[in-house]
């Protein structure tokens, strides 16, 4: 069985906080969170466990994410020497982007998709983990994971994705993962 896994992290500190967008690598991950279908399970992974999560993404067959080569990897690069952008990876956010030549949030996908929205959003994310929230930030990043899965696999089952665009007509775009 091909392992596929699917992936997310949140971070310690905002973009403003690290000086702007290209310093994200100093952002520092506060949880990343993986859903793997070789196990059929997530696994959260906790800053001191990082090696663990980066040794997971390794393992796998392909790692799909959103925004997980501008955002997520970028994070990552403060904890490990390695090219994670040759790890064989499909980027929602960058293979619709090519498509529609402007980028798509994973709610709008979501929403128009399966209408179903996130439950917060990254800064809040900042708050909890600041606040010792644990829980809420686990299940946030892991719902993250699941939101991508589920768009992952709907498009590669139905061969496109519905999105809201920035007016809330909802569109098609054919997609061939």
């Amino acid at each position: 069985m091909k392992n596929i896994v699917y992936f997310d992290l949140e971070t310690q500190r905002s973009a403003e906080e690290v000086g702007g967008w290209d310093n994200i690598s100093r952002m520092g991950m506060s949880l990343g969170v993986t859903y793997s279908t070789q196990r059929g399970e997530y696994r959260i992974y906790a800053e001191k466990q990082v090696n663990d999560l980066i040794a997971d993404l390794q393992r796998a067959d392909l790692v799909v994410g959103f925004n997980n080569l501008r955002f997520d990897y970028q994070v990552l690069y403060a904890y490990t020497t390695l090219d994670l952008r040759q790890l064989p990876t499909l980027d929602l956010l960058v293979e619709l982007h090519h498509q529609l030549q402007h980028r798509l949030s994973l709610e709008a996908i979501a929403t128009a998709t399966f209408g179903l929205e996130k439950t917060a959003q990254g800064l809040q994310a900042i708050q909890w983990y600041r606040q010792g929230k644990l829980l809420e930030l686990a299940e946030y990043c892991c719902y993250d994971v699941k939101l991508t899965r589920l768009i992952h696999e709907y498009g590669v089952q139905h061969r496109q994705l519905h999105y809201h665009n920035r007016f809330g007509k909802k569109l098609t775009v054919p997609v061939n993962w």
